[in-house]
């Protein structure tokens, strides 16, 4: 009761001052805001901005802690120490306190980092603008270290965070203004700004970084190598996971995207409290299935044969393209944001359906880095409210034909 006091009287001290932002921000975190609506209400309910975000981190907690003991697993499974796990979700293996130790002091600092870089710059310009400080980046701080490598340089992460914020984000007014994705496109930036630490057959296990053809490792240089199953299909290797392997994720990638089965429990989760278009979930599967046949269909006609560079990631089966890289991920979590996704019901199924379609191109198209859905979520960003522009119009013109034809 005494520090919700003190936050108060701290809050009444600098009410109507530069500062005064800052303080509302930490008291309706730590406490529910006190504000009610007096008159002129059209909707009442419980929930707000705050347990909305709540709600999504929630649901990628999960993906999150699966992610730590993850990235020990294949840590030590690149280096000798441990064998493949090969007995299901819960092998005694793969959930070891060394396993998660080893993810943990990875991992921790990379959402210590994207949390406060990316709050310092909401802070900051709520300051200087003399807005409020909004809830919207709560979900972005914990997407972005779920979708870089585990051994991603602090600085780098915190000079991607700050551009992610300004650029993708401030600039355009803050929370709910945005016409893109603030993660993606912080991830956008580390891809382009520092492609050899987000991209190849090193970064994505921890202890494992090729820099200017010397690799730096632990104790023993030779043996890590953590090469993802796109990257194997790009270079028309041989894949050495199953398909299990696969689902429940004991595959090398990004730290929050390699578990399929926790990425649908947590749109389960997403579509059940409402929170996530289920429409855009579903048409974004059905665009990648519908780019996975087409391709496939290339391969079966012969016009693509085995040798060739694409030949690799088109004869994949079409519905594999859903348990390998981060198009599952892409689809529940980025997809869906409901800021920078289309918002008509029609739209969604457009924006959906584009966004998987685009992003299996790409990731076939493009053998150095043989992954597209970040690109193309971003890309559909921008033509999100041109889409609803057309649905729209569509809808009045239709309706203007229905009346003449009721008053001819």
């Amino acid at each position: 009761m005494g520090l919700k006091q003190n936050l108060h009287n701290l809050k009444e001290k600098y009410k109507g001052t530069k500062m005064a932002p800052a303080f509302n921000a930490i008291h309706t975190f730590l406490y529910l805001p006190n504000e009610t609506t007096h008159n002129g209400t059209h909707i009442k309910a419980a929930d707000d901005l705050k347990r909305t975000m709540n709600i999504v981190i929630m649901s990628l907690v999960p993906c999150l802690v699966f992610g730590m003991f993850n990235a020990g697993y294949q840590h030590y499974l690149a280096t000798g120490e441990i064998e493949r796990v090969t007995s299901g979700f819960f092998s005694g293996g793969f959930w070891t306190v060394d396993n998660f130790m080893v993810g943990f002091w990875k991992i921790i600092p990379l959402v210590i980092v994207s949390y406060g870089v990316g709050l310092a710059v909401e802070f900051i310009f709520a300051v200087i603008k003399g807005h409020e400080v909004e809830e919207g980046y709560l979900v972005t701080g914990m997407l972005v270290p779920l979708i870089v490598p585990v051994d991603i340089p602090l600085w780098m992460l915190a000079v991607a965070v700050i551009f992610g914020v300004v650029i993708g984000k401030e600039v355009f007014g803050g929370t709910g203004m945005n016409i893109l994705n603030p993660a993606l496109t912080i991830r956008a930036f580390l891809f382009f700004a520092y492609p050899t630490w987000m991209s190849g057959d090193k970064v994505w296990v921890h202890g494992a970084v090729e820099r200017n053809n010397e690799i730096i490792a632990g104790s023993n240089l030779d043996a890590i190598s953590g090469e993802t199953i796109l990257g194997s299909y790009a270079q028309n290797n041989e894949v050495m996971y199953s398909l299990s392997d696969m689902f429940l994720g004991f595959i090398p990638g990004s730290i929050g995207e390699t578990s399929k089965l926790l990425i649908i429990l947590g749109a389960l989760f997403l579509i059940f409290t409402k929170i996530g278009s289920w429409r855009i979930i579903v048409s974004t599967l059905i665009g990648a299935l519908a780019m996975g046949l087409i391709f496939n269909g290339v391969v079966d006609a012969g016009w693509i044969t085995e040798g060739s560079k694409f030949y690799g990631l088109m004869s994949v089966e079409f519905w594999q393209h859903l348990f390998i890289g981060s198009i599952l991920f892409g689809a529940v979590f980025m997809a869906t944001d409901p800021v920078t996704a289309a918002q008509t019901n029609k739209g969604k199924w457009i924006y959906g359906f584009l966004i998987g379609f685009i992003s299996i191109a790409i990731r076939v198209f493009n053998p150095a880095y043989p992954e597209g859905v970040f690109l193309a979520i971003l890309l559909m960003n921008v033509f999100a409210p041109t889409i609803d522009h057309y649905v729209v119009q569509g809808n009045v013109k239709r309706r203007m034909k229905r009346l003449k034809a009721k008053t001819a």
